[in-house]
């Protein structure tokens, strides 16, 4: 356990706010919208915003196209910096689905638009050739 003193561990917590303290939502009041919105399940079961958790409980949070599993380490009530969460948390998450290679007719032309990292803005040259790419589609 790292810095003890700076977190606050506790028997059982309000399960917006540990999901808030462990960085899975930016805001106290987002982690309270998943739950009220049927978003987040402790334990195989929809859990209302003051819903308690404990050490071992398992949490699933869905957000936007994917569902993150944590398993409760420590009962955090304060946010933690993020290089701290790990030991609060054990993540149980499935890998996040493959992206396919081909987003579409988009992606096929994008080629032209690449530039290496550090190139900087395009020129007004280099911004006209790409206009000139883009009408022709």
């Amino acid at each position: 356990m790292a810095y003890p003193a700076l977190m606050a561990v506790v028997g059982t917590v309000r399960v917006d706010k540990w999901l808030w303290a462990v960085r899975v939502y930016k805001s106290r009041a987002q982690a309270n919208d998943a739950c009220t919105s049927n978003r987040v399940r402790v334990n195989g079961e929809i859990a209302k915003p003051a819903t308690k958790v404990k050490v071992g409980d398992t949490i699933e949070a869905r957000r936007r196209d994917r569902t993150i599993i944590y398993r409760v380490v420590q009962a955090l009530d304060k946010r933690v910096g993020a290089a701290l969460v790990p030991d609060a948390v054990e993540d149980l998450s499935p890998p996040p689905p493959e992206r396919p290679a081909h987003d579409g007719p988009l992606r096929e032309s994008a080629a032209f638009a690449e530039r290496e990292r550090g190139a900087g803005r395009p020129t007004k040259r280099d911004r006209r050739e790409i206009q000139k790419l883009k009408e022709r589609r």
